[in-house]
């Protein structure tokens, strides 16, 4: 049976659009495709991989995934915030790194496409809201 404080925070991410879900559920100008979702052996963590499209002066909000996230910008350029970094400006060919639990946000300053990989634990939220 889920809970309420578990379902609660899947419906808060489903609706700002933090995790791989339709089109239609998404925060508007962001669509998240999920290419690939596999365990890693003999773990509790799952590896996920999704490309994400943003269309022009769309934001991401500002957000933590209890795993760590690897991305490569296809295409595009955007602006991104990691907490406790400089705002990035980011390109076609560039890539970024964000801890785990770490809050950061971005803007498409261009139509972008990214390729990202995320390795969270299966049992916790993708993506939760942070606040700021």
């Amino acid at each position: 049976m889920i809970t309420r404080r578990i379902f609660g925070g899947c419906a808060l991410c489903a609706a700002l659009g933090l995790v791989a879900a339709p089109a239609s559920a998404q925060a508007p100008g962001v669509k998240r495709t999920t290419l690939k979702q596999e365990p890693l052996p003999g773990t509790n963590y799952v590896t996920i991989q999704m490309m994400v499209e943003v269309e022009p002066q769309s934001a991401i909000p500002r957000h933590t995934h209890q795993g760590h996230e690897a991305t490569y910008i296809i295409s595009g350029a955007m602006d991104l915030d990691i907490e406790g970094q400089e705002t990035l400006h980011l390109k076609g060919g560039d890539s970024f790194l964000v801890p785990a639990g770490v809050p950061h946000s971005g803007r498409a300053t261009e139509a972008t496409r990214f390729f990202a990989t995320y390795v969270v634990d299966k049992d916790k939220p993708f993506s939760s809201p942070a606040p700021g």
